[in-house]
């Protein structure tokens, strides 16, 4: 979800939107829009746009339940890597398709809001839904949890029809944000650690975040990544060649 927000200064701006949305700082990312800069007697508002990636408090009641009885492993997040890029595009199935967005927009509305899901692509075995809603930023959680979660699901209904396919989940285009927002961090990791020589756990990481960072990291002179941890989120460790943790 975005929204606009203006004040006299960056900061100003910031505040608004914390007041407003009842969130804190780091839940969001910001966009200057308009620095407020007109000339040497004339200043306007400094306006911003804010990208919600978290939950508000409502959230906490509107969580998609994973049934213990549901196989889920990783691959039923949709691994997204690179050999995906040399598969043959398969034949699309809409029935499929149509019954998979009908199974999302059912779960979405269980959790009391409204959605339409739609594919956006289709590539290799991959096929990408979008959910648009006015409650997107409740569908897409805290850090993605709620989207994951609806994906896992998605994925395992999809299994039972058609074993081939993979179902990316998505909406208002958080993937793309937040897979940035990772390797960005995973990078600033790494120089750390290059510099001090002291390793350093990244936060918890479904298998596809995970796989991202090392990816990201595996061309880093000095820097080397594991997985430790149990269960689908693991954490990522950084780790200086040149000093062991």
């Amino acid at each position: 979800m975005t929204r606009d927000f203006e004040g006299k200064t960056e900061q100003d701006a910031i505040n608004q939107a914390i007041e407003a949305l009842h969130i804190e700082r780091e839940d969001f990312d910001v966009e200057i829009l308009d620095n407020g800069k007109r000339g040497l007697f004339k200043k306007a508002n400094v306006k911003i746009r804010v990208h919600i990636d978290s939950e508000p408090d409502e959230e906490k009641n509107a969580r998609p339940f994973i049934p213990e009885d549901e196989a889920v492993s990783d691959s039923d997040y949709a691994d997204d890597s690179d050999s995906d890029e040399d598969e043959e595009d398969l034949e699309p199935n809409e029935e499929l398709e149509e019954k998979v967005c009908a199974f999302i927009d059912q779960m979405v509305e269980h959790m009391g809001y409204e959605s339409k899901t739609t594919v956006s692509s289709r590539k290799g075995k991959k096929v990408n839904l979008e959910i648009t809603s006015e409650a997107s930023n409740i569908i897409i959680g805290r850090k993605g949890k709620n989207l994951d979660a609806i994906q896992v699901l998605a994925n395992v209904y999809a299994g039972k029809i058609d074993t081939e396919r993979k179902i990316i989940v998505d909406s208002e285009g958080y993937r793309v944000r937040h897979e940035e927002q990772i390797i960005k961090t995973a990078y600033r990791t790494a120089m750390q650690v290059r510099k001090t020589g002291r390793s350093r756990l990244l936060e918890p990481m479904n298998p596809y975040e995970r796989r991202l960072v090392h990816t990201a990291l595996n061309d880093v002179t000095g820097i080397e990544t594991k997985s430790e941890g149990e269960g689908l989120y693991k954490q990522v460790r950084v780790i200086s060649k040149r000093k062991r943790y």
